[in-house]
């Protein structure tokens, strides 16, 4: 979640395997992950955008939602951003830039699209609309053999949370209050990376990061983790358009394709091949401006 820093680094490594490109996950008897053309969401498009290539603006640095492999930038945002403008028979463009720049870009009319893990808060609703289409929080996972279970930060006292410096998770996990004596201790690293060596070597119990990437080292660890509990402080991610009346009609026609790809199973599909289902919204959550606070 980009709230604070979070998850800024670049590959995930298990041991000796190092992830050179999430796009080899596949999901066996998936839909397809490319959508279909629907003549009645491409009739929502505002007719000044139609025929033109829409910029869309992307921070890709941020594994699995999105990240460079090689010179592509890729990631299941990058998936569902395709998805979209075929069901919408859109032409459009990704632009790499830095993540605190896109607002701004979408308000200067440099931008018609922010596809970049935005929480979508109050805050940043008065500046763009939002489109919800997933959901995102603190994950927590163990080794596969662990009998460890996550209820809530207290489940850690007593234990050792292995976390990535600089994120929210370093912060929430030092400042759980234990009962009884309990302390928390709380190995922080570098990177992700290092991180997941720890709970796999047995020097932590419990992994702390954002539940998507919590999901997606899971995915990839060939049955060394497991999920644990069900994520926490969970908010809500929306694709970001301007606050103008072309900006709003284009949010429009994003959400109803949002629905369509949930209906025809593209959406799940995109999700399930990046081993991100767990923050699936349903079609009757994905609503413009959603913010929770």
């Amino acid at each position: 979640m980009k709230r604070l820093i979070s998850l800024r680094s670049a590959l995930v490594v298990l041991g000796t395997a190092t992830l050179l490109s999430a796009s080899v996950i596949t999901t066996a008897g998936a839909s397809s992950t490319s959508g279909v053309y629907n003549a009645k969401d491409a009739a929502l498009v505002p007719s000044a955008l139609k025929g033109t290539t829409l910029q869309v603006a992307t921070d890709a640095s941020y594994p699995p939602d999105e990240y460079l492999s090689g010179t592509s930038i890729v990631g299941f945002d990058l998936d569902l951003m395709k998805a979209l403008a075929t069901t919408l028979g859109m032409k459009y463009k990704e632009n790499n830039v830095i993540f605190d720049t896109i607002i701004g870009g979408i308000e200067g009319g440099r931008y018609q699209i922010g596809n970049s893990s935005f929480t979508d808060e109050k805050s940043r609703e008065k500046s763009v609309n939002f489109v919800d289409y997933y959901q995102a929080g603190e994950g927590v996972y163990v080794k596969r053999s662990s009998s460890y279970v996550f209820k809530n930060l207290q489940s850690f006292c007593g234990y050792t949370v292995a976390v990535e410096s600089g994120t929210s998770e370093l912060t929430d996990a030092k400042a759980v209050k234990c009962s009884g004596g309990k302390t928390v201790k709380v190995l922080s690293f570098s990177t992700q990376n290092t991180a997941n060596l720890a709970v796999s070597s047995g020097q932590a119990q419990f992994g702390f990061l954002d539940s998507q990437v919590a999901s997606y080292v899971v995915s990839i660890s060939n049955g060394a983790f497991k999920l644990t509990g069900k994520p926490i402080n969970v908010f809500p991610y929306g694709i970001a358009t301007s606050k103008t009346p072309n900006g709003l009609a284009l949010a429009k026609a994003l959400q109803a394709a949002f629905k369509t790809l949930v209906a025809n199973g593209t959406y799940h599909a995109i999700l399930a091949h990046w081993g991100v289902t767990g923050g699936a919204l349903s079609a009757s959550q994905m609503v413009l401006n959603g913010a929770k606070s």
